[in-house]
C-alpha cells in the first residue's frame, strides 16, 4: 500500500497501527515495512515520545478531516474523498514515472537489465550533494542539496 494510502487509512482507522509499524496483527514483523510505520509515528508522534497517544492519533485524524474536507463545509463528501484518491493515484503514477526513468539510467549499457556492477556505480544524488569531489557529504553539502530540492518543491 502506498505511503499515504496508508496513512490515510491508518488514520481513518481502516489499518491497524501494528500494520503500519511493520507488524501484523499477531505481532509478527512485515519484511519492508518497517521504514512506513517510522515515517507515520514521525508525523503522528507530535511530542517525540516514541508512541503514539490516543490525543495524538485524535489529533492526527482531525488534520486528515481537514485535509480530506477540502470545501470547509465540515462533511466529507464522495466527491472529496475522488479527489484525495485522484491525488494519491497521480503522485503513484509519477512515482512509477520517476522509477523507470531512473532504471533506464542505470542501464549504462543498454541492455535491458541492471547488474549489481551498474546498480551500485549509479549515485547521482550523491554525487550531486558532493560538491567538493571529496568522495563523503559533510553536513553542509547535505544542507545544500536539501535546500535545492526544498526550494524546487517549491
Amino acid at each position: 500500500m502506498q505511503r499515504s494510502a496508508l496513512f490515510a487509512a491508518l488514520l481513518l482507522g481502516l489499518v491497524p497501527l501494528s500494520a503500519a509499524h511493520g507488524q501484523d496483527v499477531s505481532g509478527k514483523d512485515i519484511p519492508g515495512k518497517d521504514m512506513q510505520g517510522r515515517r507515520i509515528l514521525q508525523r503522528v508522534d507530535t511530542n517525540g515520545d516514541g508512541a503514539i497517544s490516543k490525543d495524538e492519533m485524535l489529533a492526527a485524524r482531525e488534520r486528515m478531516f481537514t485535509k480530506l474536507d477540502r470545501n470547509d463545509d465540515g462533511v466529507i463528501e464522495e466527491k472529496e474523498i475522488e479527489g484525495a484518491r485522484d491525488a494519491i493515484m497521480d503522485r503513484a503514477d509519477a512515482a512509477q514515472a520517476r522509477l523507470g526513468n531512473r532504471w533506464r539510467r542505470m542501464d549504462t549499457n543498454g541492455d535491458g537489465k541492471v547488474s549489481e556492477d551498474e546498480f551500485r556505480n549509479r549515485m547521482p544524488l550523491f554525487d550531486l550533494a558532493d560538491r567538493n569531489g571529496d568522495g563523503t557529504l559533510s553536513a553542509d553539502e547535505i544542507a545544500a542539496v536539501r535546500k535545492l530540492f526544498a526550494d524546487r518543491a517549491g
